[in-house]
């Protein structure tokens, strides 16, 4: 029998391969994560040798983050694929607990005899 791979969340999936294909640290995703921006539109924002004006996609990030929060980068990094570990065990910690609740209901609610 083959083993079931698990499946990331697409969007934690768009910013892997934001990562990858911008050249960005794990602080850089998670500084442009809490900046609100789009993984799909960093290519735009990315600076292009033909547009000298603009500065390079991790500088850019860390300038914008600065002027936002007044701090040079977040306390704590997570890289995403931890995030993605760290929300799937929560994720089954919250479900075990609820079979929990509900399995104790049940014997809670059955009629004595």
């Amino acid at each position: 029998m083959a083993k079931k791979t698990k499946k990331r969340n697409q969007k934690m999936q768009a910013w892997i391969e934001a990562r990858k294909r911008h050249h960005l640290s794990h602080a850089q995703i998670h500084m442009a994560r809490e900046l609100g921006m789009n993984p799909a539109k960093l290519g735009k924002i990315d600076n292009h040798k033909q547009q000298p004006w603009k500065l390079p996609l991790p500088q850019f990030i860390e300038e914008l983050y600065f002027e936002r929060f007044g701090k040079t980068s977040p306390e704590a990094v997570l890289s995403i694929e931890e995030r993605c570990r760290l929300e799937a065990a929560k994720k089954e910690e919250r479900r075990t607990a609820r079979l929990r609740g509900v399995d104790s209901a049940t014997t809670r609610d059955a009629p004595l005899r």
